[in-house]
C-alpha cells in the first residue's frame, strides 16, 4: 500500500507550505528529500524532532531520505529567525557532532537496511571545503540575483529598523550556500525535494531557482509549520534551557515531565506530530481525554510514546517511577535505584543541608537531621513534636525520634531524603 506523504503531513498537522506539484511528483514513485541539520552541538534538541519525524514519515512512505548535517554552514550561521549571528565551529568539534548526531538519527531513520530508500547522512561540508570563493562566486553567484536574495523574508527582518545588528556578508550569503547544497544533490543524488520549517522557505526556494537555472530541472519546496506552545511561550525550552535527545544533557525523567507537562490544547496537537500512532488512535485517545481532562490520558500518552522513541522502555519505567516518588507512591527502594542526576532532578529545587561522612558513620540521631545539624524544622522541640506525630519519613519510611540514620541509608553514597508530612522535603547531602 502506498502511502500519501503529503496527505499524511496533513491530517497530522505538519504541513505549513508546499510547492505545486510536490503531492503529484511524490505519487509518481520514490523520490529522494533532505533536511538540513545544524550541528551547532553533539546533540539534536526536540525542536529538531519536527524535521526528523518528516524524514521518518518519508521513509514509511517509501520514499529515501537523506538528512543533510550542515558542517559547512555550521561554520557560517543561518540567519533565518534569529536576530544575532551565531558562533563558529572548527572542523574536530564539527566532526564530533556529526557523529553524534547520526546516533540519535539511527533510532527513527533506517540507515542500514540495504534497501532502495535506507536512508543517508551526508555533511555538505565534504562538498564546499574545497569550493574556491572565486568558484563560487563565478559558477553560482552570478546566477541569483541581489535583488531576489533581498526580497527574502529573513534577509527583510535582519536588515529591518527593529533590527539591533545588521546583517554581515558572510550571513547574506547564506541563501546561496544552502541552495547550492540542493543543487548538488539534485546533480549527484537525484534529489528532488527539500524539507524544512516555514521559516527555511526562502532559502528553499533559492536552491529550487539554481536548480532551474543551472541544473535545467525542477526541485520541490515542503515546510512545517513552526511548532508554538499554546501559552505562546517557546516550545522545546525550559527554565533550564533546551530540552536535549542526550540523556547526559537532559536526564529522561526531565525529558518525559516535559511531554508530561503540555496543556490539553498542545498535547493534542502534540501527539500528532511526536508520535506515529494512526489516525483512529488518536481520535479516540482525544475524545477519551475530553470525557475526563483530568486524568491526562493523552499527555501520559504522548510523553510515553515519545521517551521510548528517543530513549528506551527501561528509561520510560525508570522516568515514571522518579515521577512517582513525589507523589508518595513509592518506597525506599525505589528511591534507591534512582541514578545521582535522576535524583537531584526529581528534587530540584528542594532545600539542603551538608552533612559530614563521619557523622553518618557515627549514626546520626533524628534531632541532629532533622535541626540541630540541618535547620530543616525550627528547633529541637519541634522535631521532637513532629516525631510523635508520625509526621517523619526518611527515605519514604515512616520513623520514630530513636531512629538512628547511618551509611544503610544514603542514595547513591551521597544522599538522605528527609520528609515531613505529604509535601515539605529535605536533602542531606554527604560531604
Amino acid at each position: 500500500m502506498t502511502i500519501n506523504f503529503v496527505e499524511e503531513l496533513t491530517w497530522r498537522g505538519m504541513l505549513h507550505d508546499a510547492m505545486p506539484g510536490t503531492e503529484e511528483h511524490l505519487l509518481s514513485g520514490m523520490q529522494s528529500a533532505y533536511v538540513g541539520i545544524d550541528p551547532t552541538a553533539d546533540s539534536l534538541h526536540i525542536g529538531h524532532l519536527v524535521g526528523v519525524m518528516m524524514l521518518r514519515h518519508f521513509q514509511l512512505a517509501g520514499h529515501k531520505p537523506y538528512a543533510l548535517i550542515g558542517g559547512a554552514t555550521g561554520m557560517i550561521g543561518d540567519p533565518s529567525g534569529k536576530s544575532t549571528e551565531r558562533n563558529l565551529l572548527d572542523e574536530a568539534t564539527l566532526a564530533h557532532n556529526q557523529a553524534a548526531i547520526k546516533a540519535q538519527l539511527s533510532r527513527f531513520l533506517d540507515f542500514n537496511s540495504g534497501k532502495d530508500n535506507s536512508a543517508v547522512l551526508v555533511n555538505n561540508y565534504d562538498w564546499m571545503k574545497n569550493f574556491s570563493f572565486l568558484e563560487f562566486i563565478r559558477d553560482v553567484g552570478k546566477h541569483i540575483t541581489v535583488n531576489y536574495m533581498m526580497a527574502k523574508d529573513s534577509v527583510k527582518k535582519r536588515l529591518s529598523a527593529e533590527a539591533k545588528e545588521g546583517m554581515s556578508f558572510t550571513e547574506f550569503t547564506y541563501q546561496l550556500v544552502q541552495g547550492y547544497d540542493f543543487l548538488h544533490l539534485y546533480r549527484e543524488y537525484n534529489c528532488t525535494l527539500q524539507m524544512g520549517g516555514s521559516d527555511q522557505w526562502g532559502n528553499i526556494t533559492t536552491g529550487t531557482e539554481l536548480i532551474r537555472r543551472i541544473g535545467s530541472g525542477k526541485g520541490f519546496a515542503l515546510t512545517c509549520p513552526l511548532i508554538t506552545k499554546a501559552d505562546g511561550t517557546k516550545f522545546g525550552k525550559s527554565e533550564g534551557g533546551n530540552i536535549w535527545l542526550d540523556s547526559e544533557r537532559t536526564s529522561p525523567y526531565k525529558f518525559y515531565q516535559y511531554w508530561l507537562n503540555t496543556s490539553d490544547e498542545d498535547a493534542e496537537k502534540y501527539i500528532k506530530i511526536f508520535t506515529f500512532l494512526p489516525k483512529q488512535e488518536i481520535e479516540n485517545l482525544v475524545k477519551t481525554h475530553q470525557e475526563a481532562p483530568h486524568l491526562r490520558v493523552l499527555q501520559k500518552r504522548l510523553a510515553d510514546e515519545v521517551t521510548v522513541m528517543v530513549h528506551s522502555q527501561e528509561d520510560l519505567d525508570n522516568a515514571i517511577k522518579a515521577s512517582d516518588i513525589l507523589f508518595g507512591k513509592s518506597t525506599s527502594k525505589d528511591l534507591k535505584k534512582l541514578n545521582e542526576k535522576t535524583f537531584l532532578d526529581v528534587f530540584e529545587g528542594v532545600p539542603q543541608a551538608e552533612v559530614s561522612k563521619e557523622d553518618i558513620e557515627d549514626g546520626l540521631d533524628m534531632i541532629a537531621a532533622l535541626a540541630a545539624k540541618t535547620g530543616f524544622l525550627g528547633s529541637n522541640g519541634e522535631a521532637r513534636r513532629e516525631l510523635k506525630q508520625n509526621s517523619i519519613s526518611v527515605n519514604k519510611e515512616k520513623v520514630k525520634e530513636d531512629y538512628i540514620i547511618t551509611t544503610e541509608d544514603l542514595i547513591n553514597n551521597r544522599f538522605v531524603l528527609l520528609q515531613r508530612g505529604k509535601k515539605n522535603y529535605f536533602v542531606l547531602v554527604i560531604q
